[in-house]
Order: structure tokens, then C-alpha cells, then sequence
């Protein structure tokens, strides 16, 4: 018997949100241990608000859908309100009931803006990691670092030459740029308005093509003399010979070697020494003062005396790829087994690179100025480890 297609409003609905999520669906386990390193963290967000005024978005909520938008590759927070509103899924992950209402996309930005910093971001992830279940699969003797590039949200064109710095000395000060005892310039004489046309002209308009074409051919640009007006902390760089610069930032991650998860990231302005230098920082935060023999797997890239003579100096065995000519890695490294495990294990880290930025949004940030790009990712590494955990977790 063919059924009827005719819809009929219920005057009363009841809906458990609890049921409609399958049992075996990934987001129980995601949610269960973001739920108790988010209870970990009470005591860091009660000193972030005062106890008056107008209540604003619970930090539990505002973090569990920064979480989703990244697991789910929502481009922004607009369709992510207007996912939240109709999905029951995201409404069971954030802790919304089915009658209650979404926020304005601006309401939800400015809150999350105030509350996500790039210390807050550090705290879910280690709050993350110390979990009761996801501690155990962490190594905390074999690790491995890599950078990769993170484009800014800046054209090309808005790369152009910096302002020029004012003079210091008053000697070839302008008729505009007078000293403070110097006289005033004298007035212009006022315009006597013509009398003969009777009509002035139309004003043609002067306004600039918003995308307007520019030909780069034949300039010299660089990072000491220009500066893009959209985002001025990123930076001109490219990574590799044979490929083109981009405006840019850096984007560091320290990943344990038994699991593959990411223990630390950081975000940089792009330079040729930033790599090393996060690594050092990186390896320091995570195990400060330690005695105990570490390793730091990496690519040719890391493999610089003065780099691999403080990761020594740190208790830290550099294993790191050789170069053809003038490695600074010797037989002493290199005749070890765990050498080769080492470089073996350290690709696993792009991985990592590869699903920030296919998933996480991270091949083209839509954030601006460092501290807010450097949260993001970090967040973003956070994500990734919460995605490959009820995997590693039912192994």
C-alpha cells in the first residue's frame, strides 16, 4: 500500500537528544574527554570573568563548537550557527537542548575572541593530553618536529612598499613639516568662484577598482621594504627553492613518536631561523629541566651545528636527517638503531600538517595578526588529536 505524503504538525514533541545519537558514533568518545578536561580547566575560566553583569556564552560551550567547526570544516561561524540550529548532533556536542536558542554569529565571535588566547589554547590540549585515557599512549621519551607554512589571509597585492620614516634632523623639513618655533605658513588666498559657468560639472568619480591589476614584473619586493596593509605580521617566504613566496606565517609541532599525537604546537612569523628556534622552545616546555634522555627526530632542515650543540646541551639526542655536505650529525648518532626508527616515525608528523589543512582549515587561515592565528592552530592541533582518538582508543 502506498503511504500518504501529508504533513501534520505534533502539538507536543519530546525529544531526547541522548537517543538520537548512535552508540557507536565518534563524537561519544570526543565529547567524553573534552567534557573532562574542560571540567579540568574550572578553575582557569572562574578567574577570566567577574561575578556580576550580564551573563555571556559558558567557555564549556564556546570551546566544544570552536572544536566542531574545526572537526567539521565549517569555513565560518555564521554557517556554523546556522548548522548548530537545525543539526541535533552539533546541538548534543556544544549542550544545547533541542528548545534552546543558537547565538547571533557576532554575539558568538566577540565572546570566543575574548576567551581564546594562545595560553587557553596551550590549556585544552595539555588538559586534553592528561586525560586518564589518552596519558597512557603518549611516549615521553621519543619525539619529533616539524614546520609547515601557514598562508596568511592577505593578497599579494596587498603587499606594498612601507611608509618611509620621518626625518630626524630638521634640515630638509618641508614647507609642511615646520619645527614647533617656526612660523606658520602664510594662508592661501581665497578662490573667487568663476561667474561665468553657470553649471558646474559632474564630478567624475575617483574611487580605486577594489580588485584592480597590478603588474609585479620587473619589482623588487622584500620583507624590509614592504609590508601588506591586510595583515602586517605576516611575511613574505617560501619554504623550498622552486616554489613561489607567499604571504605567511609558520606553523611548529612537536609530536610524541608512539602514538603520533601532537604534545605542542606554535605559530611564528616565516623566517629562516624560526624553525629551530620553535623547536628549542617546544621541546623546553614540554620536558623543562629534564634529565632524562630525550630524542628529537627532524629533517634536513634542523640539521645546523648551533642547533644540534643546544639540543646536546638540553639532554636531548638530535636526530635529525644528515645533509649531503657539512652534516653536523656523526657516527656517534647515526650507528644507533634508534636512529633510523626515528626518521621513520618523524613523517608521521605530516600527517598531522596534512589534516590541518585539508579539515582543520589551516591551508589558508581566515584569521588576522599572529596571536589570533597562533590560537587557531593550536586549537587546531587539539583537534586533530581528539579526532584520532576513538581509533587509538578502541585499538
Amino acid at each position: 500500500m502506498r503511504g500518504t505524503d501529508e504533513t501534520s504538525g505534533s502539538l507536543f514533541s519530546y525529544v531526547d537528544l541522548e537517543a538520537r545519537i548512535p552508540a557507536q558514533h565518534p563524537l561519544r568518545k570526543i565529547r567524553q574527554v573534552v567534557n573532562d578536561a574542560l571540567a579540568s580547566l574550572d578553575a582557569d575560566f572562574e578567574g577570566l570573568y567577574v561575578h556580576f553583569g550580564r551573563p555571556s556564552i559558558a567557555p564549556e560551550r564556546l570551546i566544544r563548537a570552536s572544536l566542531l567547526q574545526i572537526l567539521f570544516s565549517i569555513r565560518s561561524e555564521r554557517q556554523l550557527m546556522e548548522q548548530m540550529d537545525y543539526n541535533l548532533l552539533f546541538r548534543w556536542f556544544v549542550g544545547l537542548g533541542i528548545d534552546d536558542q543558537v547565538w547571533v554569529p557576532t554575539v558568538f565571535t566577540k565572546n570566543r575572541d575574548r576567551l581564546m588566547s594562545t595560553e587557553m589554547s596551550r590549556k585544552i590540549m595539555a588538559a586534553i593530553l592528561a586525560h586518564r585515557e589518552v596519558a597512557p599512549l603518549l611516549s615521553d621519551e621519543h619525539f619529533s618536529v616539524d614546520g609547515t607554512l601557514v598562508k596568511a589571509w592577505a593578497s599579494m597585492k596587498s603587499f606594498q612598499p612601507k611608509a618611509p620614516p620621518p626625518e630626524a634632523d630638521g634640515s630638509d623639513e618641508g614647507p609642511d613639516d615646520e619645527g614647533p618655533g617656526a612660523p606658520p605658513p602664510p594662508s592661501p588666498a581665497p578662490e573667487t568662484p568663476a561667474t561665468e559657468a553657470k553649471t558646474d560639472p559632474m564630478p567624475r568619480s575617483r574611487r580605486q577598482n577594489r580588485n584592480a591589476e597590478v603588474d609585479f614584473r620587473g619589482e623588487k619586493r622584500s620583507n624590509a621594504t614592504h609590508a601588506s596593509i591586510t595583515d602586517p605580521e605576516a611575511r613574505l617566504y617560501k619554504k623550498s627553492p622552486g616554489t613561489g613566496a607567499m604571504l605567511c606565517f609558520i606553523g611548529h609541532a612537536l609530536m610524541e613518536n608512539r602514538s603520533g599525537l601532537i604534545v605542542q604546537g606554535e605559530l611564528t612569523r616565516a623566517d629562516g631561523h624560526a624553525e629551530r628556534q620553535a623547536a628549542l622552545d617546544m621541546i623546553h616546555r614540554h620536558s623543562p629541566g629534564s634529565t632524562r634522555r630525550l630524542t628529537l627526530g627532524a629533517d634536513k632542515g634542523y640539521d645546523a651545528a648551533e642547533f644540534v650543540r643546544d639540543l646536546r646541551r638540553a639532554c636531548v639526542t638530535p636526530h635529525v636527517a644528515q645533509k649531503a655536505r657539512h652534516s653536523a650529525i656523526d657516527r656517534r648518532t647515526t650507528r644507533h638503531d634508534g636512529y633510523a626508527l626515528s626518521l621513520k616515525h618523524r613523517k608521521r608528523i605530516e600527517e598531522a600538517f596534512g589534516w590541518a589543512k585539508t579539515v582543520g582549515g589551516m591551508a589558508q587561515t581566515m584569521y588576522r595578526g599572529i596571536e589570533r592565528v597562533q590560537s587557531r592552530f593550536i586549537l587546531t592541533m587539539a583537534a586533530n588529536n581528539l579526532a584520532r582518538l576513538p581509533r587509538l582508543l578502541a585499538a
